[in-house]
């Protein structure tokens, strides 16, 4: 078994495979996905979750009653 190592941006479902790797005459292959957080977000399509308002006024907290659920 060979191994190659590139990085790629999945688009839609789909891993391109570079144009040198692409002669190679690849069969049947085996992925193996390793996810580097820092570029993922907006390069994948997906919104940060940055912040969020709550209307409290008037709202009682009760504890105990929160604590029974």
């Amino acid at each position: 078994m060979q191994a190659y190592e590139f990085n790629t941006i999945i688009h839609e479902g789909i891993i391109r495979i570079p144009e040198q790797y692409r002669n190679e005459h690849l069969s049947s292959v085996k992925v193996i996905l390793l996810s580097n957080p820092a570029e993922t977000g907006t390069a994948a399509g997906k919104k940060k979750f940055t912040a969020m308002k709550l209307k409290t006024k008037g709202f009682i907290f009760n504890r105990e009653e929160a604590n029974e659920r």
